[in-house]
This record gives structure tokens, sequence and C-alpha cells, in this order.
């Protein structure tokens, strides 16, 4: 991006964004409700974020995202998705928990290293040593720990299967 945005920036863009997703207009008390704050605080954020034309808002008016403004946000909600499915799916971290630690990470990792995250989620998906047996597994590991023996045993069985289907 051209210009600094904070993180709690950046959480009221992706509100806004969701809040137009799913109600006709978006009013400040719907951002304060959502985000738990008070309104002169949500008056305030809407000022800065009007001066860098990311939103549209007047006194006592709806809120709307520029086009600008728009783009940003949706960056931020992707970056939110694949982190909240990555640990709810893949780490099967609580969903309460994946979506408030996804909310934290989503401004903190580099767009470099979300690019590889995807790459190593869509590789687990479909690389046959992975898959969601091996996700499946990596579950099992959590709530009971496994021996060394006890993987490679896995991997054996893994192995055998996979043979038993290419053949």
């Amino acid at each position: 991006m051209d210009e600094f945005l904070t993180p709690t920036m950046e959480d009221y863009l992706e509100v806004v964004f969701n809040l137009e997703k799913e109600r006709k207009v978006v009013r400040v008390r719907d951002i304060a409700k959502s985000m738990g704050v008070k309104l002169p605080s949500v008056t305030s954020m809407l000022s800065t974020l009007s001066r860098k034309e990311l939103v549209s808002h007047e006194k006592y008016e709806y809120v709307e995202l520029t086009s600008r403004g728009k783009k940003i946000a949706r960056g931020v909600v992707h970056n939110h998705e694949i982190i909240f499915n990555f640990l709810k799916n893949i780490l099967h971290v609580d969903p309460k928990n994946a979506d408030k630690d996804a909310c934290r990470m989503e401004h903190a990792v580099s767009a470099t290293t979300l690019k590889k995250l995807v790459e190593f989620v869509k590789f687990i998906q479909i690389c046959p040593r992975a898959g969601t047996d091996w996700i499946d597994y990596f579950g099992q590991y959590c709530t009971h720990g496994r021996s060394k023996e006890e993987c490679s045993r896995h991997m054996r069985e893994f192995m055998e299967k996979y043979s038993a289907e290419i053949n």
C-alpha cells in the first residue's frame, strides 16, 4: 500500500466492508456495536479514514467505503480468511480462538508469508503424502501425542494404501 495504515484502521475497514455485505446501509452505531467501542471513537476514526479517502462519511449520515477503501478491506478480509481457515482446518484450533488469532495475525503477516501459507495449504490438500488423512492424523497427534515409531507405522500404512490405490 502507498500509505501506512494501522491495524486499527484496517479493522475499521474490515468491519465496514462486512457490514456493507449484510445491510443496506452502515451507521456509526453499527460499527460501534460490531467493534465493541463507543460512538466518539468510531466518529474519530471515520474522520481519519475519510481524510485518507478510504470512507465516505458526513456527520449523522451513513458510512460507505470508497473504491480504494473497498480494495484495502478486501485484502484484509482475504488475509483473515486464509489465516482463520489454516488455524481452524489444519491446526484444529477452536473456531472462536481461530477467529481472534486470525484478527491479530492478519496485520502482522507480510504478503510474502501469507502467499507461502496459501501455497502450503494447497500443497497439503493435493499432495498424496499429505491430504485429509494426514491432517486428521495431525489432529490425533495433537490430542494423543505419538512416538516416532507410531508415525513411521502410520506412514507405512499410508504408503500401502496409496500403492494399492494407484495399482
